[in-house]
């Protein structure tokens, strides 16, 4: 009897240690031979393009580096989840990512509604996250306190609005404006707060505020406001889907003033949503052009197309930087630990990226230059190139 019981102890031990070694080494908790990045992404929704062509500059980055042997002799491997072009959805994603599929660290999301929505997560579980495109300050500091885990490869709003109103000041040589936003976005109420303050500052005035909401259909009720107060141009921080609509609109009711927006127009579909004529003397604030001569831009636009038949926006080159910073911080972290990578991605400096040099300053932001596009019958033109002040 007691040998039967001994026997039966033995036999439990074993098993209990086969099973807690098979937890232990399953590929969802730890993969000694890859490294394990989520992207949390918009791949459906309202935004979906955006997302795509963000994980498209992603997808080839780690594709060069992984043919070129990887990062600490291990092969990176990206985990997709959609948010959904939603906030909830996103948060959802974070959690998916972190709990169940074990990352190391986070890109995305990529609008900042949706980054906003998912970062208490990432922060309560130590797990850094960079967000490609998410523009909103409030995302790496909150109330002046910088978030630690949290990055971005983008410039932020404050330094679009201002760009766009210099160059309305300056360029266009306007003094009235409407500001015409999106009242469902984050993003679009925080440009239009920093494009006002400039605005005025260099001797502006904004006439007239007019507000829609994301995939309304019919702005011409707004536009006939807008038109009466007769501004010499319309200020739109919104997204391509509605700024189409808005442009074909305003371009039917006779408003032949510059329309001017921020990244959120930077997409083909805005030119088949509008209409190659409705987007004439149109300009917005962008990160990248893929029309400038310099030699990584080229390198990277002929490899974009080459792996996917289309020319890079500016989400796919900022997917692509985001994903070059990953690679540089995990080197010289020496290690895939969320926390040394953390601390290596806080001393990103002078790193040579697809949109210029990038050096992340004490709040986790880049210090970048941005350029201006002008659509020229539905293409877009490089028109100059703004450094930070």
């Amino acid at each position: 009897m007691k040998k039967w019981l001994l026997a039966a102890g033995f036999i439990t031990v074993i098993i209990v240690g086969a099973v807690l070694a098979g937890c232990g080494s399953s590929p969802a908790a730890n993969d000694s031979k890859e490294i394990r990045i989520g992207a949390n992404v918009e791949m459906t929704g309202g935004v979906a393009n955006y997302g795509k062509s963000a994980l498209n500059g992603i997808q080839l980055a780690f594709k060069e580096v992984n043919a070129a042997g990887g990062v600490l002799g291990k092969q990176i491997k990206i985990i997709i989840a959609d948010n959904k072009s939603e906030a909830s959805e996103a948060t959802n994603a974070t959690t998916k990512l972190i709990t169940q599929d074990k990352v190391s660290l986070i890109m995305g999301p990529i609008t900042s509604s949706n980054a906003l929505a998912t970062l208490q997560v990432a922060q309560d579980n130590k797990i850094p996250v960079i967000t490609p495109t998410g523009t909103n300050a409030k995302i790496t500091v909150d109330n002046g306190k910088v978030r630690p885990y949290i990055f971005r490869s983008c410039f932020i709003d404050p330094f679009q609005g201002i760009v766009m109103a210099n160059f309305a000041a300056k360029t266009l040589h306007v003094k009235t404006a409407v500001i015409y936003i999106d009242n469902s976005s984050d993003y679009s109420k925080n440009l239009a707060e920093s494009f006002e303050s400039q605005f005025v500052k260099n001797g502006g005035i904004v006439i007239g505020k007019e507000a829609f909401l994301q995939k309304d259909q019919d702005f011409k009720s707004t536009l006939t406001k807008i038109k009466a107060l007769n501004p010499e141009t319309i200020f739109i921080p919104a997204y391509y889907e509605e700024v189409g609509k808005i442009a074909k609109q305003a371009r039917e009711m006779g408003l032949s003033i510059p329309l001017i927006g921020t990244d959120g127009w930077d997409d083909p579909k805005i030119a088949e949503v509008a209409g190659a004529d409705a987007l004439n003397n149109t300009f917005f604030s962008n990160h990248y052009s893929a029309q400038d001569t310099d030699p990584n831009i080229a390198k990277f636009v002929e490899a974009y197309k080459k792996e996917y038949g289309q020319e890079p926006n500016a989400f796919a080159a900022l997917g692509y930087d985001a994903a070059l910073m990953v690679v540089d911080s995990i080197k010289r972290a020496n290690s895939t630990e969320p926390e040394k990578v953390r601390e290596a991605l806080e001393k990103v400096k002078n790193l040579q990226v697809v949109t210029g040099l990038i050096t992340l300053d004490a709040n986790h932001d880049p210090i970048k230059s941005g350029v201006v596009i002008e659509m020229k019958n539905g293409k877009q033109t490089f028109k100059e190139k703004i450094n930070p002040e």
